[in-house]
């Protein structure tokens, strides 16, 4: 059985994040894998509910409370899908996990990073992710790209000013975090998924073998 592992995606609005992981979901299957796709907040009944509340625009919701309800998710996450599939063999892909309460809560919000690194450790459980492949982009540009979506969610409808600061926490990251890379996310869907696929072949080579990327 080959090696599970863990990938999370993370970026600002409007990155490409879901493309990016069907693509990669994709390509994993074809090498006999089978990828786990999942997202935060979210990826269980109860943190699907949630997601309902959190990124609904006609709520106002406090920054620590939205950290809490985030953390809650995670570690329902966790507990009923990330670690039981990552036991069983399968490599799981998430969009997003716990880099994005430091970027939004942390960064975004001006909450004590401390707070947030310590409840995140709970909620986490010792699950890390082996790669985490940060979408870059220019936080306007990603807006403009979420504007042509139909609707806007409670976080795309926050300001400019709010955005830069959560991308700044997301680069500030992957600067102290080996297990993170950075994807210049401006480029076409193709260059974004052969970036992509160069950081998980890296990360699979021993498990690849003769298969190759």
């Amino acid at each position: 059985m080959s090696s599970a592992r863990f990938i999370v995606f993370e970026g600002p609005e409007g990155s490409g994040k879901s493309t990016q992981i069907a693509r990669l979901a994709d390509r994993l299957r074809s090498l006999g894998r089978d990828p786990l796709v999942t997202r935060e907040p979210g990826g269980t009944p109860a943190g699907e509910a949630v997601r309902s509340v959190l990124l609904d625009p006609r709520y106002h919701i406090g920054p620590l409370a939205e950290f809490l309800l985030y953390a809650a998710c995670r570690a329902q996450h966790v507990e009923d899908v990330i670690a039981p599939a990552l036991a069983s063999g399968r490599d799981v892909v998430s969009d997003r996990f716990g880099g994005a309460s430091v970027a939004y809560q942390g960064h975004g919000r001006g909450l004590d990073l401390d707070l947030v690194h310590d409840v995140n450790r709970r909620a986490m459980a010792g699950v890390r992710p082996d790669l985490t492949l940060l979408l870059d982009l220019d936080p306007a540009d990603g807006l403009r790209r979420a504007a042509a979506r139909a609707g806007h969610d409670r976080l795309e409808s926050e300001s400019l000013a709010f955005h830069l600061r959560v991308r700044d926490g997301f680069l500030e990251q992957a600067r102290h975090d080996p297990t993170w890379h950075v994807i210049d996310a401006s480029g076409s869907e193709e260059a974004v998924a052969a970036d992509v696929w160069e950081a998980v072949a890296r990360l699979l080579a021993n498990d690849l073998g003769k298969t190759g990327p």
